[in-house]
């Protein structure tokens, strides 16, 4: 019996083990590449792939914004890794919540994509300080970036803790995970001029020490031309389609395609058509290339203090495909994910073969992609930017846009052109459901002006803020005193020189002044004519920081802060009071206090009433509030306020700053930015005049049923009384297809007469909600576009029963544009269907 008992022990063992072996095999990956692709198993890859920051959104949403990603068509997910959140102080780590790395790769490979693991460290990403943490700027003797001891120590020592954390996880896709590619460094090509022959040898060392680490799958370094090998030098641009790896050995691949534009405090709302966008994407592909990545293709929020600088906001919307509350935006997600679709058809020709191309007219091309000689896929591109062109190729004529491109998955059929957006679009703004706060609830405390504690220490000289408060807080108090005698006069100029980025100035503690710079030139200049009192006087400058600085040459030791005082009149001239005695305090009594903690909601420190103070410079507020119903994110209106910070139950929200308006001129027309030509940063704008943000994200995990609590550190001045707490409750969505657009891109098969398949009308709602309504629907000549106001055209067919009986009650629907189908109300007119209909809970 006991032999028995031990054979089977045996056997089970060596099954488990056996079991164990295979499943491992059968789930590892090994991840090469040649001069066309990434090799995974052997196999060259097309990929798509899209950057989604995991601190800048919370883990229960994660599934959500990955699982829409796949839907999109991704293939891959890029994400860089944030040192200065994991490595708080020096030796202490920390992976919990937003910032547990692992949990976040494991959600990304249980949705069954792969990982781009930007390790850096450097990020940028217009992150607080490029990710670096703070304590590295004090190490004694350290240079950023550079061939410098302290700094590579530090840095390698940092690479090898993800590297490891991973591999114990079994990450990596060797070993059965999902990462198939690592970065080192980040966009250090840019800046590399700038440390001489220091930055030629850090190169060098950073790759080779990446490749020390032994992750068994490839590195990469973003916009590094002179990347040695094996590392892969890729691109980062708007455009990448003219770009060449630094060796025939590597292939074409790019890492940051800009979905959009960051924001920055008062400046406007920078957006890219989605039309630019698909072309660029096209172009790339047609050209060669097999791996891209949206930059981003889910911004999200920069909580708390994590916003780069200067003067980065605290939306990192980005105008992604997916928005900041994890919505899709329509119609740059559904139309990206059409192209996905059209360049998987693709995949076996782009794989097999380089591309032969072949001139059609003055910028007119096609590249073609030959798996067999008697069997292709082309792409025909017009990259004019003015002129729309029929192009003959293979004995076909084709009809091209300006700024467009053609996908054509058999070297036949078109199931794909960038400038025609046949997906659905959003029509208006979202609809909302609104709450207001809790009028009993209220409590304030008014901030001291200047020193506030014995923390407070006195110097000659104005000190550097980052390099006093060690970004402990936004704020530096500058103080000192000033002694008018009898003879002297009383009125008389205050000139105050800063670095940036903020700063308000009190006389004899009352408030006579704020200046300010931008995200451009955080620097700025404030003259203020001020009445003294004969005697003593007393003059306290707040220093506002706005995020540590993330991007340029030796931006680590870029400075922030007063750095010029003087006083005087015209007849007498200015006295320097740069080199005199100063007192400086860091950081806010309330701060110190700890005031945005829910312990101390119910604090005797706050002053309790009904009807809170408006319009009062440093002063806390704090009140209830009940969340709206449901289970979509929260947004915080700010609007009636000037410039602060907000929590939410303890949880930063992030920095405001309603008053800062964007210069009034500069955005695009009503009738929006052309997206034909080249794109930059600066050609599609919108909201000038207007704060750069208002409504502010709470993620719905952070409230709960009952009471919340809001905190607000009001630093201008504000009419707290009028802020709101909203969720979207429904959005109107639109399409309008002709008769002569494409069918669907997944419709297409190969072999098939896709030319003889019909366009269609397709509509989902976003979040669970469904077609409640339908608010037009015509087809025939229908006159508008979405987002703005159908009318019925000359010729018009009544759908609206046949729309409602398709979609009424449903997440989703389609309809197909036929005669068939909708009737023929004009023959031999060219028709259209026109459906705007509303989703909602």
């Amino acid at each position: 019996m006991g032999s028995n008992i031990w054979v089977a022990f045996l056997l089970f063992f060596i099954i488990i083990t056996y079991e164990g072996y295979f499943i491992e095999t059968v789930n590892s990956a090994t991840v090469t590449y040649d001069h066309r692709a990434l090799v995974i198993d052997g196999k060259r890859r097309v990929l798509q792939s899209g950057s989604i920051h995991y601190p800048r959104s919370t883990p229960e949403v994660w599934p959500e914004i990955i699982n829409k990603a796949k839907e999109g068509g991704l293939d891959v997910i890029e994400t860089y890794v944030f040192w200065n959140y994991h490595e708080p102080v020096k030796g202490q780590y920390y992976f919990e919540g937003r910032f547990d790395l692992v949990r976040f790769v494991k959600t990304v490979q249980e949705a069954g994509l792969l990982v781009h693991l930007r390790i850096g460290p450097y990020a940028c990403a217009e992150w607080n300080y490029g990710g670096f943490p703070i304590w590295l700027h004090f190490i004694p003797g350290i240079q950023f970036r550079t061939t410098n001891a302290p700094f590579k120590n530090e840095m390698k020592h940092f690479l090898a803790k993800i590297v490891e954390m991973m591999k114990e996880e079994n990450l990596f896709a060797t070993q059965g995970g999902p990462i198939i590619l690592a970065q080192v460094e980040n966009e250090y090509g840019n800046v590399e001029w700038s440390y001489g022959v220091g930055g030629e040898l850090y190169v060098q060392w950073a790759a080779e020490t990446a490749v020390s680490l032994n992750t068994s799958v490839p590195w990469v370094m973003c916009a590094q031309d002179d990347a040695p090998d094996p590392i892969i030098n890729t691109c980062n641009g708007f455009y990448c389609d003219r770009f060449t790896p630094n060796s025939p050995s590597k292939p074409k691949m790019w890492t940051e395609n800009y979905s959009g534009w960051f924001l920055g405090f008062g400046n406007p709302i920078p957006y890219r058509p989605v039309e630019d966008l698909a072309f660029a994407v096209a172009r790339f592909f047609e050209t060669g290339g097999t791996f891209q990545n949206y930059y981003m293709y889910f911004g999200g929020t920069n909580f708390g203090r994590t916003a780069g600088g200067p003067l980065v906001a605290t939306s990192y919307d980005y105008d992604a495909p997916i928005d900041e509350y994890a919505f899709l935006r329509q119609p740059k997600w559904g139309h990206l994910r059409d192209l996905h679709k059209a360049i998987k058809h693709c995949e076996e020709y782009l794989i097999s073969s380089d591309p032969t191309q072949l001139q059609l007219g003055l910028n007119l091309e096609a590249h073609i992609y030959y798996k067999h000689s008697n069997e292709c896929a082309a792409f025909l591109a017009n990259y004019g930017s003015s002129s729309d062109a029929n192009v003959t190729f293979n004995g076909h004529v084709y009809f091209l846009p300006a700024w467009s491109v053609s996908i054509l998955p058999d070297c036949k059929n078109v199931i794909f052109n960038t400038a025609k957006v046949v997906s659905q679009r959003t029509a208006g703004d979202p609809i909302f459901a609104s709450t207001t706060l809790e009028p009993s609830s209220w409590g304030w405390y008014k901030e001291t002006v200047g020193s506030w504690s014995n923390s407070s220490f006195s110097s000659p000289g104005l000190l550097e803020q980052i390099s006093t408060t060690k970004d402990t807080s936004d704020f530096l108090w500058y103080s000192i005193s000033i002694n008018i005698g009898p003879d002297q006069g009383t009125e008389l100029f205050l000139n105050i020189e800063s670095l940036g980025h903020a700063a308000l100035i009190f006389v004899n503690k009352k408030p006579i002044g704020f200046g300010y710079g931008n995200h451009e030139d955080a620097s700025f200049i404030l003259n203020e004519l001020v009445a003294l009192n004969p005697g003593n006087n007393t003059v306290d400058m707040l220093s506002m920081m706005i995020g540590v600085q993330n991007y340029g040459p030796w931006f680590d030791i870029a400075g922030a802060g007063i750095f010029f005082v003087a006083i005087g009149d015209l007849d007498t001239g200015k006295v320097d009071l740069s080199g005199e005695e100063w007192t400086y305090q860091v950081g806010l009594e309330g701060e110190y206090l700890g005031l945005a903690n829910i312990s101390l909601a119910n604090s005797s420190l706050w002053t309790t009433g009904a009807n809170p103070p408006v319009s009062q410079t440093l002063i806390w507020y704090k009140v209830s509030f009940l969340a709206p119903e449901g289970k979509g994110p929260l947004a915080l209106d700010l609007a009636s306020m000037g410039k602060g910070q907000a929590w939410v139950n303890g949880q930063g929200i992030g920095r405001y700053w309603s008053t800062y308006l964007s210069p009034s001129t500069g955005c695009n027309s009503s009738s929006g930015c052309d997206y034909r030509g080249a794109y930059d940063a600066n050609k599609c704008l919108k909201n000038c005049g207007q704060p750069a943000q208002t409504l502010y994200h709470i993620p719905r995990t952070w409230v709960h049923d009952g009471e919340n609590l809001l905190v607000l550190h009001e630093e201008l001045g504000g009419d707290p009384s009028k802020i709101s707490v909203r969720t979207r409750t429904g959005q109107e969505i639109c399409a309008y297809i002709s008769d002569t657009d494409p069918p669907p891109a997944n419709s297409w098969k190969p072999n098939s007469e896709f030319i003889s398949q019909k366009p269609e009308v397709q509509l989902t709602c976003d979040q669970g909600w469904h077609i409640t309504s339908i608010i037009f629907a015509s087809y025939g000549t229908p006159i508008g576009s979405c987002g703005t106001t159908f009318t019925m055209g000359t010729c018009h067919a009544d759908v609206l029963t046949i729309i409602e009986q398709a979609c009424l009650g449903e997440e989703e629907c389609s309809i197909t544009i036929s005669t068939e189908t909708l009737g023929d109300p004009c023959p031999g007119v060219l028709k259209s269907l026109a459906v705007q209909a509303l989703c909602s809970n």
